[in-house]
Order: C-alpha cells, then sequence, then structure tokens
C-alpha cells in the first residue's frame, strides 16, 4: 500500500504545488490521476519517489517511510517504484534489450553494470516481458528505431523488470495517437492486474481515465477536489476541477458497462 500523509511541497517563489495531500491506494489498484495543467499532478507522483524532495508530510510504501531514508536506503526503495515516463527515458543508442535491462541497474555492481552484463534469469525475464508487450522480434533494435507506441512498451518493460510494488506513471499517451493510447492503458491495466500491482497515472485524457482506472482523484491547484469512481466523473465535478466546459461531450460516450469492459 502507498500512503500519503500531509504532503506538501513549495517552492522558493513561495508557491505550493501540493497543499497537504493525504491519499491511499491499495496494492492493485490501478488510480488516474487527473486536473489541469500547474494542478501538482506530476509533482506528486515524483515526491512519492523523491525525484522532488517534498517540504512536508509523510510518504509509505508499506511501513516503510520514504521521506526519511538516506541516499543509500532511497536508492534500495526506488526498486519497488517503477516509473514511466511521458518522454520515455531511452537511452536512443542502446537497443531495445539494453533499454529494458538498464531496469536492473540497482540490482547488480557497478562493473556489471558498467559493461552491461547482466545475469541470465534478467536476461530471461526481459524476453518474456518484451514478448508480453509485443516487442520480441525487436530486441535488437536500437531505441531511436521504435515508434512512440514501442518506445512507451520498451519503458513499461523497464519499470515492471524491477519488479516493483507500484507504478508511477507520467502521462503515458501525452504523445500518442488516439488508438495507442488506448493500447497502452489497456496494457498497464492488464500488467497491474497481473502482478498485483497499484498504479498512479497522471493523465490528462479524461476519457481515458474513466475507461482504464478503477479510481480517479482530481486535483486542483495542489488539493483533492474529487477521489471516487470513474463514473462519478459527472459534469458538475468536472466543472469543479477544471472550470466551466461542455463536459456533457466528454463523457456521454462512455457507460458504466464500457467501464467494466475496459478494466477487465
Amino acid at each position: 500500500m502507498l500512503r500519503l500523509e500531509g504532503l506538501k511541497k513549495r517552492y522558493k517563489t513561495g508557491d505550493y504545488a501540493l497543499k497537504g495531500v493525504d491519499l491511499e491506494i491499495p496494492n492493485g489498484q490501478v488510480i488516474a490521476l487527473i486536473g489541469p495543467s500547474g494542478a501538482g499532478k506530476s509533482t506528486l507522483i515524483r515526491c512519492v519517489n523523491r525525484l522532488v524532495e517534498p517540504t512536508e508530510g509523510k510518504v509509505y510504501l508499506g511501513e516503510m517511510e520514504l521521506t526519511t531514508l538516506s541516499s543509500s536506503k532511497l536508492r534500495k526503495a526506488r526498486r519497488r517504484m517503477g516509473m514511466i515516463f511521458q518522454e520515455y527515458a531511452l537511452v536512443e543508442r542502446l537497443t531495445v534489450m539494453e533499454n529494458v535491462l538498464s531496469g536492473r541497474l540497482g540490482y547488480v555492481g557497478f562493473w556489471q553494470s558498467f559493461l552491461r552484463k547482466f545475469p541470465k534469469k534478467d536476461i530471461q525475464e526481459a524476453y518474456r516481458l518484451l514478448d508480453r508487450v509485443g516487442l520480441m522480434h525487436m530486441a535488437d533494435k536500437r531505441a531511436d528505431e521504435l515508434s512512440g507506441g514501442q518506445r512507451q512498451r520498451v519503458g513499461i518493460c523497464r519499470a515492471l523488470i524491477q519488479d516493483p510494488d507500484l507504478l508511477l506513471v507520467d502521462e503515458p499517451t501525452a504523445s500518442l495517437d488516439p488508438k495507442t493510447s488506448r493500447q497502452i492503458m489497456r496494457l498497464i491495466n492488464e500488467l497491474c492486474a497481473e502482478r498485483g500491482l497499484a498504479a498512479i497515472i497522471n493523465i490528462h485524457d479524461v476519457l481515458l481515465a474513466q475507461m482504464y482506472s478503477q479510481r480517479v482523484v482530481g486535483l486542483k491547484l495542489g488539493e483533492i477536489v474529487y477521489d471516487g469512481k470513474p463514473e462519478g466523473l459527472k459534469p458538475a465535478v468536472l466543472t469543479d476541477i477544471y472550470g466551466e466546459e461542455d463536459w456533457e461531450a466528454t463523457i456521454e460516450e462512455v457507460d458504466e458497462d464500457e467501464l467494466e469492459e475496459a478494466v477487465e
């Protein structure tokens, strides 16, 4: 379980990106984090693994308090948190296989990582993951030869090979076309279900949030203004999160049966 208690982030300008967020995410639950630009979504995700240092509050992963860990203990704790980035964060000149195996760098010694000599079991797991996401045939291709959807799948494999307890996913569909976006969101849900993983997905697309999450958390100006089921995103709720707009056009396409089918 991930638990946030009174999480705050204040920048040097005095502005708060997060204003005391309390949140619990049980094992196996996929939540969509929505809200306007500047709401604090990416900051929240990065405060969890301390890529951004919180100003106040506590973050627990299971019984471990992440906010008090030393640098060396934090490095070990980050093994339990797989991160999937909007811009993929792949090493372009390396192969797909090498990029996936980079997710094991926290587990191998310096010279093994420097020489990219990984244990046989890690290589076997990398092939298994690539096969699972439909990229086995591209294992030896360079990352810069891949499409956006293929790169995101490599990023997913790299996160999963860490064998994490939690996935932190930052705008995974921002650079993808609508069909590929649905495929990526569906894949993340399937993999989380298979592994019993909790996941926080920062996403701008309300329709995808409705279709591919079990729970939606809406942020506005660093505060939670909605926490509930995807089907609860009625026009009044979306107006509270984003402001006035014709929200009926956004949500009328998805009914409860479709939501259930999308996340199964």
